[in-house]
C-alpha cells in the first residue's frame, strides 16, 4: 500500500513501524472472514481492512474524529485477522498504534471516561468481578433485558471430585469464567 505519511509522525518509531506494516497490506479482504465485528456489523469501517484504511488516513494527516475512535473501539484486537492474512500484517501492533493515537487527538467525554475506567477496575479485579457477578445473579430477574441477558443464570455447581488419582490435570483458571460458570472446573 502507497503511504505518504505526515511530518508529526514519519520519523517516529510508531511512524516507521506503522509505515512497514501498512505497506504490506495489499486489501485483499481476508482478513474480514475471521473479524468478529465485522461478522456482526457488517460495516466495512469495522473490519481490520477499514480500519487500516482509517489508521492510514489518520496517519497521513487526515483529520481524526469520534467516528474513526468508535471504529478503533470496536476492534477486539483478537488478532484472528493476522491468521489468515496472505501478507502477514501484524495488524495488532497497527491498531494499537492507531488507538494511542486516535486517543491523543479525540477527547472523551467525561461520562465515557468513567464507564471505561470503571469497566477496566472491574474486569482487571478478579475479587470485584466475582462480587459484581454474585451480586448480579441475585437480582437477575430484577434486571432489564438487555442487562440480564449478559448475566448467566444461576446454576448448580457440583463440589470439586475427592477422589485421588495418581494422574494430575492443570487447570487455568480463567479471569471471568470462575465467576460466570463455575460449573465448568468440578466438571
Amino acid at each position: 500500500m502507497d503511504t505518504h505519511l505526515a511530518d508529526w509522525i514519519k520519523d517516529t518509531p510508531e511512524g516507521k513501524a506503522a509505515e512497514t506494516i501498512l505497506r504490506k497490506c495489499v486489501h485483499c479482504g481476508f482478513c474480514t472472514a475471521t473479524c468478529p465485528t465485522y461478522q456482526i456489523l457488517g460495516d466495512e469501517l469495522d473490519s481490520p481492512r477499514g480500519r487500516i484504511y482509517l489508521i492510514k488516513q489518520m496517519l497521513e494527516g487526515k483529520e481524526v474524529t469520534r467516528k474513526t475512535q468508535q471504529h478503533l473501539d470496536r476492534c477486539l484486537t483478537c488478532r484472528n485477522c493476522e491468521t489468515t492474512c496472505p501478507s502477514g500484517v501484524q495488524y495488532g501492533k497497527l491498531i494499537d498504534i492507531g488507538k494511542k493515537i486516535v486517543d491523543e487527538h479525540v477527547p472523551r467525554p467525561a461520562a465515557e471516561k468513567a464507564m471505561r475506567a470503571g469497566l477496566k477496575g472491574l474486569m482487571t479485579n478478579r475479587a470485584l468481578f466475582d462480587t459484581g457477578m454474585v451480586m448480579g445473579k441475585m437480582v437477575r430477574g430484577l434486571l432489564p433485558a438487555s442487562v440480564k441477558a449478559k448475566i448467566p443464570a444461576k446454576r448448580y455447581t457440583p463440589a470439586w471430585p475427592t477422589s485421588k488419582h495418581t494422574r494430575k490435570v492443570i487447570l487455568l483458571n480463567g479471569c471471568v469464567q470462575p465467576a460466570m460458570m463455575p460449573s465448568i472446573d468440578p466438571a
